[in-house]
């Protein structure tokens, strides 16, 4: 690019209308002049050629992604994950934010995501090695899109549960049963107080198990349990498939006594998930197969809470994620980071709820609610309840009485002692 080329790409804020576009962060590594890298990761992502040849024109002013900020530094030992083929120079490390005009895309996930993390991020010339930190949305691109339906406040309401986290739970074994003896597992986990019984990610529609069966069984034991507790419950069926079938699924597994529905989202694709949001009668739950594959490198690929913002902007009302600890190897403030994609202001969007899983029990509620700091989030445990020694309504039990404990700021340890569910689960998970 001559010096003339490299400046068409680079702009002030105070130049644009920004409601016309969309902002993404991003780090990367170059080989060479990082402003000429950064002009490039603006092209190829958007006008790689800008005119004609032996035509006075310039797409750029319309159609251009332009650099807002760019800051560097040298890397004088090199690329930080070795790169065949990687492009020869001095290397730097650099951070850039850029404005990409949404009118080029238009309000289409599939689109959108082809611009953002397609060929014209990943194959810029001198960059190996980019992450897409960050993405924000103007109110005028957020008014195309629905959002979550019931979101917090609606999920609340249908559960009749306020000023605490929801409790989920995943029923374990979570492949292998049928549906009877899984619906009885369900149905004493929500007589020991959990809100919401889910089917694992992995548990399909399968001859074993028919998505029919399950969804029946399990509707009617949330009834039954509803009667005896007093207090409402949710089945979460998981109907991810094809999709080509996801409104069927839907129809079905709500028809025969679902009352919320798990998609695993990125394998699904977001483009599927909101077409089944325009047609959803019930909250939709995302779960996280496919993200980690994208966002555990920091130096490469998409940090995950893009992927939140993402699936909240697609339509689901919760948003299952890597939680805390060392299972899921996923770093702490990421982890937050996520969980305040779901939570801070979007625009008309509704804010939806964050549930960070992963290996918990009655053992790490305190840890995960002070965390996050507040009690908009969901706590998902699956043998913290199905693998409580005591059996699944002592484990949903233990989960209640570590709260009761938390709220009333009392040690978990100490309610443990006039607990024994709590006591149970504090000696079989420890912990972390």
């Amino acid at each position: 690019m001559t010096p003339d080329d490299i400046a068409g790409f680079h702009a002030r804020r105070t130049d644009l209308d920004l409601d016309d576009y969309i902002e993404l962060d991003f780090t990367f590594e170059c080989a060479g002049d990082p402003r000429e890298a950064a002009a490039h990761l603006c092209s190829e992502q958007s006008t790689a050629q800008w005119r004609r040849v032996g035509i006075d024109e310039d797409f750029r002013p319309r159609f251009a992604a332009k650099v807002l900020d760019l800051e560097s530094q040298p890397r004088p030992s090199g690329f930080s994950i070795p790169v065949e083929c990687a492009v020869r120079g001095p290397v730097h490390a650099c951070r850039v934010t850029i404005a990409h005009p949404h009118g080029n895309f238009g309000p289409r996930l599939p689109n959108l995501i082809s611009a953002v993390l397609g060929e014209g991020v990943f194959f810029a010339p001198g960059i190996p090695l980019i992450r897409l930190q960050d993405i924000r949305f103007p109110d005028s691109f957020l008014s195309a899109f629905q959002g979550p339906q019931f979101g917090i406040v609606g999920l609340r309401d249908r559960l009749q549960a306020y000023d605490r986290p929801i409790f989920f739970g995943v029923i374990k074994p979570n492949i292998g049963l049928p549906a009877e003896p899984f619906a009885e597992l369900g149905y004493q986990s929500w007589l020991g107080g959990l809100d919401i019984a889910k089917d694992d990610e992995m548990l399909a529609d399968i001859p074993w198990c028919p998505l029919a069966d399950r969804a029946a069984a399990l509707g009617e034991a949330r009834r039954r349990a509803e009667e005896e507790t007093g207090v409402p419950k949710i089945y979460l069926a998981n109907i991810t498939d094809e999709v080509d079938r996801l409104v069927e699924l839907h129809d079905l597994a709500v028809a025969k006594g679902a009352n919320a529905l798990l998609v695993n989202a990125m394998p699904v694709g977001l483009s599927g998930v909101r077409m089944l949001r325009r047609h959803a009668k019930v909250p939709l739950i995302a779960h996280f197969p496919f993200i980690a594959a994208f966002s555990r490198l920091a130096g490469y690929g998409v940090h995950s809470r893009v992927l939140t913002r993402l699936q909240r902007l697609a339509g689901f009302d919760v948003v299952i994620m890597p939680g805390f600890g060392p299972r899921m190897m996923t770093p702490e403030q990421e982890v937050l980071d996520c969980v305040r994609a779901c939570l801070e202001p979007m625009g008309r969007i509704a804010p939806c709820l964050p549930v960070p899983g992963g290996s918990d029990s009655a053992a790490t509620l305190e840890g995960v609610y002070r965390k996050v700091g507040c009690t908009d989030f969901g706590f998902v445990p699956g043998r913290g309840v199905f693998g409580h020694p005591m059996g699944p309504a002592a484990g949903a039990a233990s989960i209640r009485q570590a709260w009761e404990a938390i709220a009333a700021g009392i040690p978990v340890a100490e309610h443990a002692v006039a607990h024994p569910e709590l006591r149970a689960a504090l000696d079989a998970f420890g912990r972390k």
